[in-house]
């Protein structure tokens, strides 16, 4: 027995060693910080390419991938494949960066993913915008229509122009006008396609008619999204020209000025960045097919983290670190890492505290549950179905009918009850209840069956407790799984789950009274007490005769 003590010893030692020496190591070596930093951020941008190979051979994809960027700096660019990829850079007349991703044998599905770091411009900048250095054309030849679109067309360029006073705002109210689809000459020349992509080649043809070039601008926005489609702009090279008081001459000055294809806004958002220039599609492949091309945006704790350890190994610690998986899996393994947290919860509610539950892992499983459909929406769903669920047992045990059959037409009645709350709250126009179709049966069909069993062989008042205790567990679990901060912390240093492991071996020798206890034993408790107090006195009194 002492030797197992020991070894017990021993073990949690190690585990908190190797799990507090990692955290020490992040947060000293590296420099990760501690806490979150929101002032520091650093955008990645994972763009997933995809496609597929008919044969065993040659491809190439031809993928555009952005260099410049007005308000941010280019931090790291990487390309993660299954397969060596060879990559030639070249650079087209619109200043736009292409890469051609080449390998000599594939098939069947290929998946790239191309991973953009950026981080915001620190002080003054002097550099000039990339995009914005190259002078445009300021003339543009119509591009010839008939027909109806050209009568269409003429019509919308003088309504234009009797609401406009300059380029721009010409520009503007041309985008204005495209977005009327009740308009009949809109509805000639779009040919009821009213997407982005045939709105932007509509509005270059309409322009053109007042000799007024555009472009086509691709741009991602930088908010935390996933698969997300770039947005189109466009843009037009607009010359003003000003009086020189110094030579009194008339001087003549150009800039590129960006709109919104939606709304016709003038000026690019500082949170949008140009990944391209022109009409081109961002990815097209040689022997490939089903071409797919998906854009995942994410700016949480890897900022901190990577501009923190900026002086670090790159190559090292961080490069095989959670933050090194795709952005779209952050979401999944943030969710896994927490369920240790969630299972201590269910450790100290039942050892401490005094809780029942319905095992260790139901509560944790209810907690996930919770994450669909809100805690306040998931309590009472959980209540009204298992409520109901038990209702109904208690009613076919009156049937005598065998426990398998007994539980499959409880099960079924379950399966009823989701779709008919469902539509419920559809019809009802209640959001959050909408999830009650992702809050996972498994569960629900589970606690029930659990609680029928217990209800069996221990009755219905210690069902219920165990129901409470599970629902009340399941609620803080589902707090401390939810709190962003610890999130944070478990993600960026996951040697704290080794030192958890060290607690939950230490409290696997607790003995000690738990809560709920300290009422049953009172009496036991206050008599221990006395009989120690006399004893105390007893002693006092023989050494004042001695």
């Amino acid at each position: 027995m002492k030797s197992l003590t020991r070894h017990l010893k021993i073990l949690i030692t190690l585990l908190l060693i190797a799990g507090l020496g990692s955290i020490y190591y992040e947060h000293k070596v590296l420099e990760i910080p501690m806490t979150e930093d929101t002032e520091s951020e650093l955008w990645t941008i994972d763009a997933k390419l995809s496609y597929q190979v008919p044969g065993n051979v040659g491809v190439t994809a031809r993928f555009y991938v952005p260099d410049t960027f007005k308000n941010y700096e280019l931090y790291t660019d990487s390309l993660v494949s299954s397969k060596e990829y060879g990559r030639v850079i070249e650079e087209d007349d619109l200043g736009n960066k292409i890469a051609h991703y080449s390998v000599r044998r594939a098939e069947g599905t290929e998946t790239l993913y191309y991973r953009l770091s950026l981080a915001p411009k620190m002080g003054a900048d002097e550099t000039p915008f990339k995009y914005d250095a190259r002078a445009g054309k300021v003339y543009q030849d119509k591009i010839a229509l008939e027909g109806a679109d050209k009568l269409a067309a003429t019509a919308l360029v003088e309504a234009i122009r009797s609401r406009s006073s300059n380029t721009a705002t010409f520009i503007s109210e041309a985008i204005v006008a495209l977005t009327q689809t009740d308009n009949d000459q809109v509805k000639a020349l779009l040919k009821g396609d009213g997407s982005p992509a045939n709105r932007a080649k509509v509005l270059k043809v309409l322009l053109s008619q007042a000799h007024i070039p555009v472009q086509r601008v691709n741009t991602i926005q930088l908010i935390d999204s996933t698969n997300q489609k770039p947005e189109i702009w466009v843009r037009s090279y607009i010359e003003s020209s000003k009086r020189d008081e110094a030579s009194k001459k008339v001087v003549t000055q150009g800039k590129w000025v960006y709109f919104d294809l939606t709304s016709g806004k003038i000026g690019l958002p500082h949170d949008r960045i140009i990944w391209s220039i022109g009409d081109e599609p961002l990815l097209s492949v040689a022997n490939g097919t089903k071409v797919k091309l998906e854009f995942n945006v994410d700016n949480k704790a890897l900022s901190a983290i990577t501009l923190a350890s900026s002086t670090a190994d790159k190559e090292g610690y961080l490069a095989n670190s959670l933050y090194s998986l795709p952005v779209k899996m952050h979401h999944d393994y943030e969710v896994m890492i927490m369920i240790p947290f969630g299972v201590l919860v269910v450790l100290l509610v039942r050892n401490i505290i005094g809780f029942q539950t319905l095992g260790t892992f139901t509560p944790v499983l209810i907690a996930l549950a919770f994450r669909e459909t809100g805690l306040s929406y998931g309590i009472i769903l959980f209540t009204v179905i298992v409520t109901l669920g038990l209702s109904l047992r208690s009613y076919l045990e009156h049937l005598k009918l065998q426990m398998l059959s007994r539980l499959s037409v409880v099960l079924t009645f379950v399966v009823i009850l989701i779709g008919v709350l469902t539509i419920f709250s559809y019809k009802m126009g209640i959001e959050s209840g909408l999830a009650i179709s992702l809050f996972p049966m498994v569960i629900l069909t589970m606690t029930i069956e659990r609680l029928s069993i217990t209800w069996e062989e221990r009755g219905g008042g210690n069902a219920f407790k165990i129901a409470i205790g599970t629902l009340i567990s399941a609620s803080m679990a589902f707090a401390l799984m939810g709190y962003r901060p610890l999130i944070y912390f478990v993600f960026t240093f996951p040697g704290i789950l080794l030192v958890l492991v060290a607690f939950m071996l230490a409290m696997g020798r607790y003995r000690g009274y738990r809560l709920t206890e300290l009422g049953r034993f009172s009496a036991m408790i206050r008599q221990e007490k006395e009989a120690e107090a006399k004893r105390l006195e007893a002693e006092k009194e023989h050494e004042e005769k001695a």
